[in-house]
């Protein structure tokens, strides 16, 4: 390898590293962000859907943070595939391409059901009040927004490229099993106590990797 393509490899190394550091961190903190994160019930309605983040400034700071989770999730999806040889490559392979393309539905979802609040926030209270039906068939996914249920896309693809990962030898299978379950919890939708627990093990799954990809050791033989 020439000089050039040494550190073009140190920086996609790094890059990669730090991503593997940072995602699952970020994801904990938004969820932890969220109001009333005890709850084991969804918000249906809009007039509590408005009382949560009605004037909440932790509360859209959280889910932008969540939002920035996605370009990291890309580049932890991608990277991984090129350990995609061997036993459990076509897992390696397609469950990044199925990441990815959640993790694209993630900046979807948080960019229609996110920023957009923030926009909303700014209204006075009395027309504010009047945005209520726009409220309500967003929280149902009314019209194009159904997409945005390919979110479950991302858990699917990183569970079953942490399990290729473990065949090839990669990871270990008690850290592959923390990252299915992790990820697992993303299936409950919005139980941030749930999705919480889930982006610990996360953390316990991805940031030991991101330790080795520093160093250089990840995809040698544990």
């Amino acid at each position: 390898m020439t000089d050039v393509s040494i550190r073009i490899e140190q920086v996609k190394r790094v890059g990669t590293g730090l991503a593997l550091l940072v995602f699952p961190p970020m994801l904990l903190v938004g969820f932890l962000l969220h109001p009333d994160i005890t709850s084991l019930e969804m918000v249906t309605e809009a007039e509590a859907w408005a009382g949560e983040f009605r004037g909440n400034f932790l509360f859209h700071f959280g889910h932008v943070l969540v939002m920035f989770v996605a370009p990291l999730a890309i580049l932890v999806g991608v990277r991984c595939m090129r350990f995609a040889t061997g036993s459990g490559a076509w897992m390696i392979f397609t469950g990044g391409v199925l990441g990815v393309f959640g993790a694209f539905i993630l900046a979807v979802d948080k960019g229609a059901l996110t920023l957009v609040l923030t926009a909303f926030d700014t209204l006075p209270e009395g027309t504010f009040e009047q945005i209520y039906p726009a409220l309500q068939v967003m929280l149902e996914r009314a019209g194009w927004l159904w997409i945005v249920y390919l979110l479950a896309l991302l858990p699917v693809g990183f569970i079953v490229q942490a399990i290729g990962l473990a065949k090839a030898g990669i990871i270990g299978k008690g850290q592959a099993a923390l990252i299915v379950i992790g990820m697992a919890t993303l299936f409950v939708g919005d139980i941030e106590i749930i999705t919480a627990a889930g982006a610990v093990l996360m953390c316990f799954g991805y940031v030991p990797m991101g330790m080795r990809e520093l160093r250089g050791e990840l995809g040698t033989a544990l």
